[in-house]
């Protein structure tokens, strides 16, 4: 009778002794990952997290009709993660916070009209250019006193936070020749600033501003001459050498194929 009751006792424990172990073997759970740094998929297809803020047309933006973002460095970059056999996803995110994002690995890639700049490039590393730009001068359509940089004197321009324009009209500013600096989250509530008189003058990317030009047109001109050359360029984490080389090696196919120049021509013709 002890016996039996022994062996029974052992019996049970052995049984929850091995669902214990059982349970325990499961698949480690993925919610703690993080959300960058090249998610995999069941088809073992990279996805790699791109981030952009979409106010930046025609390079990003929110498509009126499907409210998606889209754009020349979002289809650019869906075509070279197709030719190089990964996925994206994109994030909307604020421009200043793309670099942090970046570096804390909650993106992987910078799509987003991003200038190639040195101080930039000590905490991201850059694909190579895949377009040149260069800064300019906007006014109202309807100004002739300001014709370019040296007319800027005494004057009060609109930026958009932590881009090259607002950097370079710093540099005026501490150059004592603009007076006040306005900066605004994103280029349409800058150039409706410069519209609404509440600047003198916009510093910003000329593609951007010819793009605002054709989307409103009769309202801003370009005045001057481009203040400084500027290239663009995909941002991922330092040291990420293997995402950007396929970022690089995607670019090169796409401009050896075709794709690059009918994305130019898709945006820019």
């Amino acid at each position: 009778m002890k016996l039996s009751k022994y062996l029974k006792f052992t019996f049970v424990a052995l049984l929850v002794f091995s669902l214990v172990a059982f349970a325990g073997c499961g698949g480690k759970e993925e919610a703690n990952a993080p959300q960058g740094e090249g998610q995999q998929e069941n088809t073992e297809e990279k996805v790699y997290i791109v981030g952009t803020e979409p106010t930046f047309p025609p390079f990003e933006m929110l498509d009126e009709t499907t409210g998606e973002i889209t754009g020349f460095d979002i289809e650019l970059i869906k075509a070279i993660a197709e030719d190089q056999g990964f996925k994206v996803e994109v994030q909307n995110l604020g421009f200043d916070g793309l670099i942090p994002a970046v570096q804390t690995g909650n993106i992987d890639i910078v799509a987003s009209g991003m200038s190639i700049r040195p101080d930039r490039a000590e905490q991201v590393d850059f694909s190579e250019p895949y377009i040149d730009a260069g800064l300019a001068i906007a006014v109202p359509v309807n100004n002739e006193d300001i014709q370019g940089e040296e007319d800027l004197a005494g004057k009060t321009v609109a930026v958009q936070i932590g881009t090259t324009g607002a950097a370079k009209a710093q540099e005026l500013k501490d150059a004592g020749i603009i007076k006040e600096i306005k900066t605004f989250n994103t280029v349409d509530v800058v150039m409706m600033e410069l519209i609404n008189g509440g600047v003198d003058a916009v510093i910003n990317d000329l593609p951007v501003t010819e793009a605002y030009m054709a989307k409103q047109p009769g309202k801003i001109k370009i005045v001057g001459d481009v203040l400084e050359s500027d290239s663009y360029g995909f941002a991922v984490r330092k040291g990420n050498t293997e995402l950007l080389e396929k970022i690089n090696a995607g670019l090169n196919n796409l401009k050896e194929n075709g794709t690059f120049d009918e994305l130019l021509a898709k945006y820019f013709q």
